[in-house]
């Protein structure tokens, strides 16, 4: 039997980090038949649920978590408890323990097949990797290294691909290149959850609520979302951060606004505009990053009105004209609005992730 190892990312309760940790080995179980293949969690105990301000985790707790996934990776090969034929799935491909099992698994000759799901890093300049560390040495060749070490690098947008090329790739005949030779791969992020999981929530009554579902960071621009609640006083404009909602509050708040808003620097996916499609908070994003390829036009505005508040300011009327239309023309936008989920779940279903774990075990 072979095994499939998830490294998994740390578990905050407010992130869909912890949706992954159930219902991923479920899934990735469900789709490969639990008789032929075992999926085990390499976790790293509990963590701060408290995140660095802005940011997706903890920087100091994340470090925790994974030296101690680091410890059991080690204690599991040095077992010979790995064989041969195994997979492990790094779910955040930015973890430095890739490298020590790579540096294992090759000096003890065990065949082993590595993959990681790349979220940001520094290549994005507007990540917090980006915009505090940049492209000093030290960060770069870390991340040269990990891509390298992985034989499946996989994406969840074309976008992410052809940013993340630009520092490490020349040409468009390398990034072709790897995506012919699957190190580099495009795939569905394993979310096939979220239909079920957010269905007690559709159908609420809708209310004129704007939603800003994202962290408060810079990148994410709240300050243009501040602007224009401003300009729009006859509608509730609700930072949904600033409300520490649990899980189920923050979805009950989604199914009663009419539009989730995106002014966002750094996208290669977009969780939150399709939890909102899913449960008819109409998403409202710019014509950028990975929006570009995912959204219907109908969803999108011209990307020079957001690119800073700066910006904005110039000319906010197409944008501020945008919201009032989907504000008072919700039902005009609802049937489009199921277009676009049929649209978007290539991006949130993860039967080609699991396919490509498949092949490859199957392949040893």
């Amino acid at each position: 039997m072979k095994t499939i190892y998830i490294v998994d990312l740390e578990p905050v309760e407010t992130r869909y980090t912890a949706q992954w940790k159930k219902f991923l080995p479920e899934q990735l179980t469900m789709f490969l038949g639990e008789e032929d293949y075992n999926v085990q969690v390499i976790s790293g105990g509990e963590v701060p649920q408290t995140t660095t301000p802005g940011a997706f985790l903890n920087f100091a707790g994340t470090n925790s978590y994974k030296s101690q996934q680091m410890l059991e990776i080690a204690n599991l090969v040095a077992s010979g408890t790995v064989k041969d034929g195994d997979y492990f799935l790094y779910t955040d491909a930015w973890n430095p323990t890739v490298i020590q099992l790579k540096y294992m698994a090759e000096l003890l000759g065990i065949n082993i097949k590595i993959g990681g799901m790349w979220h940001a890093g520094s290549y994005d300049p507007a990540d917090f990797l980006g915009r505090l560390i940049g492209a000093k040495p030290w960060v770069r060749y870390a991340e040269a290294s990990m891509f390298e070490c992985y034989d499946h690098n996989f994406y969840a947008t074309r976008f992410h691909v052809n940013l993340f090329a630009q520092s490490f790739l020349n040409t468009t005949e390398d990034i072709e290149k790897n995506l012919a030779s699957g190190q580099m791969q495009i795939v569905g992020w394993p979310m096939e959850y979220l239909k079920s999981t957010l269905a007690p929530y559709k159908g609420k009554d809708k209310e004129n609520i704007v939603l800003f579902p994202h962290r408060m960071a810079p990148e994410k621009q709240p300050d243009i979302f501040k602007h224009l609640a401003t300009l729009l006083p006859d509608y509730e404009f609700i930072f949904a951060q600033e409300k520490q909602l649990s899980k189920d509050e923050y979805h009950e708040l989604l199914g009663k606004s009419k539009i989730v808003f995106s002014a966002n620097l750094q996208e290669t996916l977009g969780i939150g505009a399709y939890e909102g499609s899913l449960v008819g908070a109409l998403p409202l994003v710019p014509d950028r990053l990975s929006y570009y390829e995912m959204y219907l036009d109908e969803f999108k505005y011209a990307n020079e009105l957001s690119t800073s508040l700066e910006e904005l300011k110039k000319n906010p009327w197409d944008l501020v004209d945008k919201i009032k239309d989907m504000v008072e023309n919700y039902d005009k936008y609802k049937l489009k609005n199921v277009e676009l989920q049929h649209q978007l779940e290539q991006f949130f279903d993860g039967t080609k992730l699991y396919k490509a774990i498949k092949d490859s075990v199957d392949a040893v």
